[in-house]
């Protein structure tokens, strides 16, 4: 009964969240004026065919993570998301874990930013959300997984970036992350999926273990970034990170000072990615 209702549910909230909303492209034949399965999957991360088997009742014991990202991508509120969990069979994610819920309130901040590239990440440094200015910009997100979705990770394991350091400033970015994830750790000491990344980035990176072991604790801060675009080239942004004290969460935010070479770049690639999520639908 709790997976006809779960399914039930989802295709509920799909159908209320309009596709520009969520920052795609409204255009075309549509039969509904909520979001497709395919729209719903791509902005949870998850595969179309597990949301179709989630709304026809053909999936069961969905993991924490994935309800959580549904939960954002529905735009839930705080008491749907509880719903939503129950239905799941699940808990929710209690204190002593890292929050990875986005308020309707951060969210309509988001909304608001629609020309500036932003990104939301839980104080553990996973990405929960980007608007499309953010894919544009740095490479479409959607396609991480699992640990692959986290800055830490993808820092130290040599994932492909399309930003440029140079040797001081990789190595005070990279004392920064650590750092910062230490201090998370501290305050989510019960958090098996944050000890589980540190554990395995301990294993894979030298850098990594040596910075870790060091006993460093402290914030990551905002920086200017040298980013290679592969159509517009190189542009050097201010990166800033906002805090969500209530809710552990980081909003990273690009900029460009008005009427420099910059902004006319940034301007140029929200341009190019608008055409690429078109002719993506």
């Amino acid at each position: 009964m709790a997976v006809t209702e779960l399914g039930q549910a989802l295709r509920r909230w799909r159908d209320r969240v309009p596709p520009d909303a969520a920052g795609l492209p409204s255009g075309g034949h549509r039969r509904a004026a909520g979001l497709r399965r395919e729209e719903l999957a791509l902005l949870a991360g998850i595969s179309v065919d597990y949301v179709t088997r989630l709304e026809q009742g053909r999936a069961v014991n969905p993991s924490v993570q994935v309800v959580e990202a549904l939960a954002r991508a529905l735009r839930l509120s705080g008491d749907e998301r509880t719903y939503l969990f129950g239905l799941a069979e699940l808990v929710p994610p209690g204190p002593d874990v890292v929050p990875a819920f986005i308020t309707p309130s951060v969210q309509r901040l988001l909304d608001r930013l629609v020309d500036t590239p932003v990104a939301v990440s839980d104080a553990g440094m996973t990405l929960l959300l980007a608007n499309p200015m953010y894919a544009a910009l740095m490479g479409d997100p959607s396609v991480l997984r699992g640990f692959e979705r986290n800055g830490v990770w993808r820092n130290f394991t040599g994932m492909p970036t399309r930003v440029r350091h140079t040797a001081e400033e990789r190595r005070d970015f990279e004392a920064g992350m650590v750092a910062e994830l230490r201090a998370t750790t501290a305050r989510y000491p019960a958090d098996r999926q944050l000890q589980a990344l540190v554990a395995e980035l301990r294993t894979r990176s030298q850098r990594f273990a040596e910075l870790w072991d060091a006993g460093v604790v402290g914030r990551l801060a905002g920086s200017r970034k040298t980013i290679e675009h592969p159509q517009v080239g190189m542009l050097t942004l201010d990166c800033d990170l906002l805090r969500v004290e209530e809710n552990d969460l980081h909003i990273l935010v690009y900029s460009a000072e008005p009427g420099t070479e910059a902004a006319e770049k940034l301007r140029l690639i929200s341009v190019l990615g608008t055409q690429s999520l078109v002719g993506r639908g």
